[in-house]
């Protein structure tokens, strides 16, 4: 094996974890916590280390993110490590062992919220983009790190204003750091969603007359969802997974003695090339109908989508799957392509023709749970595998 493209040295790895415990110990949650603590300890590390960056921000002008961009002396398309420092809450804090923003290692593992999503790959990417600065008069294109902290609320505004901003280079493709050691995520079911309304007239529960009222009224449309057809994957031929349609809420009624007017119904549907989002409102819409024609009621009922993402996956000799998947057997590693069940900032993407891996890194524990924690034995081997990666991608 070339040497110089071994996994991380021992002082790498130190170096790595070092900046990883400090983000843990910066509470991040998402739609909680104030970013500027986490932000601040990435932008002290890459000032010192010269690496040019800068922050983005949403239209309210709140920070949503952090750029870094190392351009190659050779023109080429560009490639970009994306993490979140932005965590899930804590949930149950009685319920954890230790202090979820305790950022310490015990028995190999890094330990506190946000250790495996994704202050560890975070921390690996900024490594990463040290390490290549040197020699970037070498490599062609450009490497970007991008560093969200929008991503937990399902928002990914940090992506958003990396691609809406016009001094940044469009890349050419992602590889995202979400954390696990046996797959590199090269697709995922994609999603709509909609708020359903449904309206029934108002009453008195105990009045003598019978009110269909509007909680009735979505029940009944629930089965009539929960009834309709769904293809299979043969309807999809290349993408393994099938589609799926989930009410996911149910708001409506207040107290005892009224029967309420209207009732809101989330609907979740996940998506694939044989069963698109148009599809999927179709499907509701003609559920819809059937409702309103066999439980009347004074008003319609509405459909109002609320987002659609597309499906997304990548062949094994796209990429940047292949160089990722081509690293990890360079680095010893035995990992399979999967396409994921849940939606991730992989689709967004793909709905701006930008081609992503959407996970890859080291073993976890308690991802969104309690007691999270990352395993650091492998650390040093997924460095490796990122690094080859991007070094191809940059014809390094």
């Amino acid at each position: 094996m070339n040497e110089s493209l071994r996994g991380a040295d021992e002082a790498t790895t130190a170096s790595v974890v070092e900046l990883a415990q400090e983000l843990v110990r910066r509470p991040s949650r998402s739609g909680i916590d104030a970013y500027g603590p986490v932000l601040g300890v990435l932008e002290d590390w890459l000032a010192v280390r010269d690496l040019p960056h800068r922050r983005l921000h949403d239209a309210a002008g709140d920070p949503v993110g952090l750029l870094v961009e190392i351009p190659g002396g050779r023109p080429g398309p560009w490639w970009t490590l994306d993490a979140c420092v932005d965590t899930a809450p804590y949930g149950d804090e009685t319920a954890w062992t230790f202090p979820p923003a305790c950022g310490d290692v015990v028995d190999g593992r890094l330990r506190g919220r946000g250790a495996a999503d994704s202050k560890l790959a975070a921390a690996m990417f900024c490594h990463i983009a040290a390490d290549l600065a040197p020699r970037a008069p070498r490599l062609t294109g450009g490497l970007a790190v991008l560093l969200d902290v929008d991503e937990h609320t399902g928002g990914f505004g940090g992506a958003r204003a990396y691609l809406a901003d016009p001094d940044a280079v469009r890349p050419a493709g992602e590889l995202i750091g979400y954390p696990g050691i046996d797959e590199v995520v090269v697709g995922g079911r994609g999603l709509w969603r909609a708020t359903i309304t449904v309206h029934a007239p108002s009453g008195h529960s105990g009045s003598r007359g019978t009110t269909v009222g509007a909680v009735t009224r979505g029940a009944h449309l629930v089965r009539l969802l929960d009834a309709a057809g769904l293809p299979g994957t043969e309807d999809a031929p290349g993408f393994p997974l099938p589609p799926k349609l989930t009410v996911t809420a149910f708001h409506g009624g207040q107290g005892f003695s009224v029967t309420p007017d209207r009732v809101d119904i989330h609907v979740d549907i996940r998506t694939t090339p044989g069963f698109d989002a148009a599809a999927a409102e179709t499907l509701v819409r003609e559920a819809v109908p059937a409702l309103d024609t066999e439980l009347p009621a004074p008003a319609p009922t509405d459909v109002s989508p609320v987002a659609a993402w597309p499906p997304f996956r990548l062949t094994e000799d796209e990429q940047p799957a292949a160089a990722l998947l081509r690293a990890a057997a360079e680095e010893g590693l035995t990992v399979r392509a999967k396409t994921a069940g849940p939606s991730n900032i992989g689709n967004l993407l793909a709905g701006e023709g930008i081609a992503a891996t959407a996970g890859f890194g080291v073993p976890y524990e308690g991802l969104h749970g309690i007691d999270e924690s990352a395993h650091l034995a492998e650390l040093p081997r997924v460095y490796g595998v990122y690094r080859r990666a991007v070094l191809e991608l940059l014809g390094g």
